[in-house]
């Protein structure tokens, strides 16, 4: 799975037939914006690594009622030096119940550029995918697969696991996933950590927090890629996510939001 800061996410009806699991929408809405400052440990100290900006607008598809999520990653001036990039992924889904429609991620990182393209359609109550990978040589690889069960790009899959209820887990409770990207679709898992109280970088707010790990398997060996704080409260705003990549550690930090649906009453007073 391709992943540097595009992670974030990690942790935000059309007519048919689903098989796709639908789960009622509680958490976001049109004109939701969430900004987040992204630092990375650079030989033991932690310096600032870019932005991420997550939106959310109306949209429509294939003629019907649709909504639009977009996330967009960028590095710093300073980082820029030494590693660039650009990212940004687009998912459409149903606004009511989240079901993933078109997802696509468009990544510049270092020299190279990408593009990973996943369709979504729901023929005779299962899950259809149409797949397309642009790898950094301009070739396209195209393919498609079926499946009984939900199947998930990035984004949607944030989105979805927003509007879960807290009666849904247990600690240490792990649910498993499908999670398709250009060329590949992979078993993931999120695992429920119990509660936390987050202060806000730069900020005296603090949260009342839902912590969960989202791990991925290699064989038998299983790595936690990103840990991730969301509020207790019906917005789940991920707040603070903790990401182990390959050449270090980052983490990224709301520094500021906009439009969110509910009251947030995870604040601490």
């Amino acid at each position: 799975m391709r992943k540097v800061f595009s992670l974030l996410v990690l942790l935000l009806c059309v007519v048919g037939s689903y098989a796709q699991c639908p789960l009622v929408n509680t958490a976001c809405k049109a004109g939701e914006k969430l900004n987040y400052e992204l630092y990375f440990n650079w030989k033991f100290v932690w310096v600032k690594a870019g932005t991420a900006t997550f939106s959310v607008s109306n949209t429509t598809y294939q003629g019907e009622k649709a909504m639009r999520t977009h996330l967009i990653t960028r590095t710093s001036s300073t980082l820029d030096k030494f590693f660039s990039m650009r990212d940004t992924l687009i998912a459409v889904t149903s606004p009511s119940d989240n079901i993933p429609l078109y997802y696509r991620k468009g990544a510049f990182e270092g020299k190279k550029y990408r593009v990973d393209e996943v369709w979504f359609s729901y023929p005779e109550g299962r899950t259809h995918l149409k797949q397309a990978y642009r790898n950094p040589e301009g070739k396209v690889k195209h393919g498609q697969r079926d499946f009984k069960d939900c199947v998930y790009d990035m984004i949607s899959m944030m989105q979805r696991a927003r509007s879960f209820k807290l009666s849904q887990f247990e600690k240490n409770k792990r649910m498993q996933f499908w999670m398709a990207d250009g060329d590949e679709v992979d078993n993931v898992y999120l695992e429920y950590r119990g509660k936390e109280t987050v202060k806000q970088e730069h900020s005296k707010t603090k949260f009342r927090c839902l912590v969960f790990s989202f791990i991925e398997k290699e064989g038998s060996k299983e790595n936690e890629v990103v840990r991730f704080f969301v509020t207790d409260d019906d917005n789940h705003l991920p707040v603070r996510l903790d990401l182990n990549l390959k050449f270090g550690t980052a983490k990224a930090y709301l520094s500021s939001y906009e439009g969110v649906r509910n009251p947030l009453s995870s604040i601490v007073k």
